[in-house]
């Protein structure tokens, strides 16, 4: 049996948001390759999220559900981008260990500022 070090972090959680792991002898295996090409679908999708957060914020006449929306979408996406940073041997750091609660508390305070 493999050892936690040994075990890859899956980009996707199970039905209960518990995490799923990967124990396999290559990185070439089916399941390894769908979890590459979700992991790349999940960062072109972040910046296409960081894109319209992006034009959100930088539009003044943009209203309270557009901000949250974009918010709501960038919180999840940089969740993925955690978690692929994690499976990829990254680690957390202590910005990182943040959780997206907090950050999207320090936004919308922000943008109340504004």
């Amino acid at each position: 049996m493999s050892s936690p070090e040994e075990l890859r972090l899956l980009p996707w959680t199970t039905p209960d948001g518990n995490p799923c792991y990967l124990s396999t002898d290559t990185e070439d295996s089916r399941l390894s390759r769908l979890a590459d090409d979700m992991e790349a679908a999940q960062l072109d999708s972040g910046e296409q999220v960081l894109a319209g957060a992006r034009a959100v914020l930088t539009d003044t006449k943009a209203g309270e559900r557009a901000v949250r929306f974009a918010l709501t979408r960038a919180t999840e996406a940089l969740e993925d981008v955690i978690r692929i940073a994690v499976s990829r041997g990254g680690g957390r750091t202590t910005a990182w260990a943040l959780s997206a609660d907090h950050v999207a508390q320090e936004v919308i305070g922000q943008r109340k500022q504004w």
